[in-house]
């Protein structure tokens, strides 16, 4: 074991130098007598006078303010706590001895910790201590972890194990060295007389560790007698733990002592000790546990040292846990201990699966079991007896040292052999041993690795608290779960430098783009709420994720006046299934995702970034029809970007007054990214206020699903404004398409289908839409500027709608007919028009060519529209707009009547001049 450093700071003498200051908040023990310690109000930057809890400590304040280059209030804390506190962060604290929360069963206070809160001590006497009764309220978050560590760290001077003391939790769940009868109140190690554990309620709560990183702790006070970077004693099942990390401890990283507290998302790396450490009773589940000893082969002993009790093997509640998906990576280490896997001794139980223990070629045993001490008065070992009746049991395990020492047999006082390790272990379900590479440095499977599909279902097959997994080791080979919050993953840091002003955590503060405004660049997959907030501006880096599928899901926020720019074709935004987007802009202050170009005042085009891709779990006709689960691949993106579903009504958030600029890119032919792409979006998400300007390819798509828009600009576009396909079901209502003024590159207005290779799938894409404008042009080129043109079985509803364009425009309608090449022996689109499920109303048309027939059909455009529906057809452009307002005097209409979500208008037509709703806000209607 490591000692303690001498160091720079004392903070005794930096609290005991600061009597006098006014408020309370916390008791101190002086003498023996409980005093009112004072604590100060402090005006934290930017907000209102707010009492924090401690004491404040202005040399400590300095120090940290000066090492971090930003003003940081300290607040010490110091003696034990009883009454409720919230450490926020509006302050660092620092531990001043051992600071317990609560007293023992009595004077029960709860410690509440916010994400993002930065917790200290300077020496191995500072230490944090849950007594039994209380709580520790400890949930940070994936962006904002909350950070326990050493002075040095906060400073930014060199870190060492024992640096601080660390963490303990006593609760009152059943430890078996508690006596027959009477009251339990054992001794935890390591801390002053009087932290005691133990009782009868093994679903006793302690609180919630959640997104917590422990550094540099753990101090040996007595030889033996030492502390863990969390200690668990008496920890009930009720209590939560996932995502803790213990990180450079100078004793265990984690230790159980009775209990039969969970815990999930555990990363221990680099200890000087054990990593885990169980005995007297502990009866509690792990799962995803990724232990790596110290990538340098410094200090290191046993990834897991299990224990039941060293005197009476046998005791009953027997240490008996359950751990699923651990992966463990030794070191070379060598000393008074080595780098060694699982040891499990003193009569413990264990019941292991879908984990992978691996170590360098000097590392010691992957796996042993006890046998006999030489010193032991025992005739028998009880850790071998558990190993042949299923007490331990090992399955979907792969054991792969590659110092040809995977097993230490145990064997009894004479050197006899009494468990060959080796053929017990392969006999059981799933197990292996394997010298080969499977794993990279940061243990990971590889591509290809046999851990991937190897595992079991232990949720199916052993208890309910476990995920459901299919795979051997704590990853997947696709999400590390460590990313964004654990030290050496892009989290736990303190040192880092100073954020520049205004840069949301999850996102990185990059140079800014313009010389002058901050600028954040976001990259990666974004698994926790986001919040873009305003006055800065945010780079795409690649593509961008909103949550995994149906997984990891998250909000993106982005407030009003926001700018997110993209700087090439590969990058783009995509919303997962599951995941939100909440674009709530204003008319005074829209929302802009645009090219990098626009940002710095550059000449744009279309094509100059990627777009948004909103992805959600509506039905598609795509969909496979046995019932199983639908994961559709959409367009022009990464192939784990999927949509489709059941629900017609789900939610994918929010798009108010936002605009599309500039977007658009062709990864392959046919496979390219439009403005925005809807695949699979519900009708629960809200589109108000759109605008995709100047896209490379079409403006919006919606691939099936169900979502519903009103006010939707679409313009200078390069292909399609609105296309849809593959059951789209959804409603418009007040859309402006307007091709570019120039006569430069466009297509249709809308081009829609149903399904090209079966043209009557269901469900049938049949959107209903109403009070829309077409404005085309006269580009000719491979394709040209036209109207609307149905196909390959659609349907639509279309009321008070207005198709027009200047002299030399391609043809205002068209419906598919049968395609030269088609084996199709009518046309399901011009059938769909012959009863009603095209159908227009209250509509007008006036192009040079307005209808184009469809082909091998006798069908007449011109007899249907006019005589069968009774819709008009005007001279010119002129006769039926001024720029984009609606002139022609047909009677609209009233769609309201028809479906409550379409408001009632005086006018066909997207936009009247008296109510001119793209004013303010859109680009490219001068």
């Amino acid at each position: 074991m490591k000692g303690p450093e001498l160091f720079k700071v004392s903070m005794l003498t930096c609290a005991l130098a600061l009597a006098g200051c006014g408020g309370s908040d916390i008791n101190l023990n002086v003498e023996g007598e409980t005093v009112v310690a004072p604590s100060p109000t402090i005006p934290p930057t930017g907000g209102t006078d707010k009492v924090l809890a401690g004491v404040h400590s202005p040399s400590l304040s300095a120090t940290v303010s000066a090492a971090l280059g930003k003003d940081v209030t300290v607040q010490v804390l110091t003696g034990r706590i009883t009454a409720d506190t919230e450490l926020t962060t509006d302050a660092f604290w620092a531990l001043d001895g051992a600071v317990f929360v609560g007293d023992d069963n009595a004077s029960s206070a709860t410690l509440t910790v916010n994400p993002g809160a930065v917790v200290f001590g300077n020496s191995g006497k500072d230490y944090l201590v849950v007594s039994r009764g209380s709580k520790i309220e400890a949930t940070g978050t994936k962006n904002d972890p909350i950070i326990m560590t050493s002075l040095q760290d906060v400073v930014g001077d060199t870190t060492a194990s024992g640096q601080w003391g660390g963490v303990v939790l006593l609760g009152n769940a059943p430890s078996n060295k508690c006596p027959a009868d009477g009251d339990c109140a054992l001794q935890v190690e390591g801390v002053e007389a009087g932290a005691v554990f133990g009782g009868t309620n093994w679903e006793d709560n302690s609180g919630t560790l959640q997104y917590v990183v422990v550094k540099n702790a753990g101090y040996e006070v007595a030889p033996g007698d030492e502390l863990n970077g969390v200690t668990f004693g008496g920890v009930g099942s009720q209590t939560t733990v996932d995502y803790l990390q213990v990180h450079n401890n100078s004793d265990d990283g984690v230790e159980f002592f009775g209990g039969a507290v969970n815990v999930k998302h555990l990363v221990l790396t680099s200890n000087d000790d054990d990593n885990v450490d169980w005995d007297n009773g502990y009866k509690g589940k792990m799962q995803f546990v990724y232990i790596e000893q110290d990538k340098n082969s410094t200090d290191a002993n046993r990834a897991i040292e299990a224990d039941n009790d060293g005197n009476n093997p046998s005791k009953d509640p027997k240490s008996q846990p359950i751990i699923s998906n651990l992966t463990v990576v030794g070191n070379n280490f060598k000393g008074e201990d080595e780098a060694e896997g699982i040891y499990l001794r003193e009569g413990t139980g264990l019941h292991l699966y879908n984990s992978v223990i691996s170590g360098p070629s000097e590392m010691g045993e992957c796996l042993e079991i006890e046998g006999i001490p030489e010193d032991s008065e025992l005739t028998e070992s009880e850790t071998v007896i558990n190993a042949n009746n299923g007490i331990i049991k090992i399955e979907n395990t792969v054991m792969a040292c590659t110092n040809g020492e995977n097993f230490k047999n145990p064997k009894d006082q004479d050197g006899n052999i009494l468990l060959d390790l080796e053929p017990w272990f392969t006999a059981q379900t799933g197990n292996s041993v394997n010298d080969k590479a499977m794993i990279g440095v940061n243990g990971e499977p590889l591509s290809g690795s046999p851990l991937l599909e190897a595992g079991q279902d232990v949720n199916n097959t052993v208890d309910s608290f476990f995920d459901s997994v299919n795979y051997i080791g704590a990853f997947d080979g696709q999400n590390d779960w460590r990313e964004g919050w654990a030290f050496g993953y892009g989290g736990g840091e303190v040192t880092a430098p100073a954020e520049v002003a205004g840069c949301p955590a999850g996102t990185q503060s990059i140079t800014p783009i313009d010389g002058s405004t901050t600028t954040c660049e976001i990259n990666g997959r974004i698994t926790a709420d986001l919040t873009l907030t305003a006055g800065n501006l945010y780079a795409l880096d690649g593509a961008v994720f909103v949550g995994g599928d149906k997984e990891s899901s998250a909000t993106l926020t982005v407030e009003p006046g926001v700018t997110v720019y993209g700087r090439n074709g590969d990058d783009y935004l995509v919303i997962s299934r599951d995941s939100k987007i909440v674009a709530n802009g204003t008319q005074d202050n829209p929302i802009s995702f645009t090219s990098s170009q626009d940002v710095l005042g550059e000449e744009t085009f279309a094509g100059q970034w990627g777009g948004m891709v909103i992805l959600g779990n509506a039905p598609s006709n795509k969909c496979p029809t046995d019932g199983s689960d639908c994961a559709l691949k959409v367009e022009g993106v990464e192939s784990s970007a999927v949509f489709g579903g059941t629900d017609t009504s789900d939610n994918s958030g929010t798009l108010r007054y936002v605009r599309v600029m500039n977007a658009g890119y062709e990864i392959a032919p046919g496979n390219e990214l439009n403005g925005i792409t809807f695949g699979g979006v519900g009708a629960g998400t809200t589109v108000e206020y759109l605008q995709v300007h100047q896209n490379a390819d079409d403006g919006v798509e919606f691939f099936g699903g169900t979502v519903q828009a009103k006010y939707l600009v679409l313009t200078s576009i390069q292909d399609d404004s609105i296309d849809w396909d593959n059951g789209f079901q959804g409603k418009l209502q007040h859309v402006l398409v307007k091709q570019a003024a120039d006569n430069s590159d466009a297509n249709r207005g809308i081009e829609a289908d149903n399904d090209g290779n079966s043209p009557d799938k269901t469900p049938r894409s049949n959107p209903t839409l109403s009070n829309v404008t077409i404005i085309g042009n006269n580009f000719k080129g491979e394709d040209e500027g036209e109207g609307i043109y149905f196909r390959e079985g659609t349907g639509a509803q279309m009321y008070n709608i207005v198709v027009t364009g200047a002299q030399g425009m391609g043809e205002c309608l068209e419906l598919e007919g049968i395609p030269k090449d088609s084996v199709l022996t009518h046309s399901e689109t011009v059938k769909n028009a012959q009863d009603g499920t095209i159908k227009f109303v209250s509509s007008v048309i006036a192009c040079s060519e307005n209808f184009k027939n469809p082909s091998d059909v006798d069908f007449n455009l011109s007899d249907w529209w006019s005589n069968v529906l009774g819709n008009k057809v005007a001279q010119s452009q002129e006769n039926v707009v001024n720029g984009i307002f609606t002139t022609d005097a047909t009677v609209a209409t009233d769609v309201k009547a028809i479906d409550g979500f379409f408001d009632t208008t005086s006018h066909i037509g997207a936009v009247s001049e008296d109510n001119n709703w793209t004013a303010g806000w859109t680009v490219g209607l001068e």
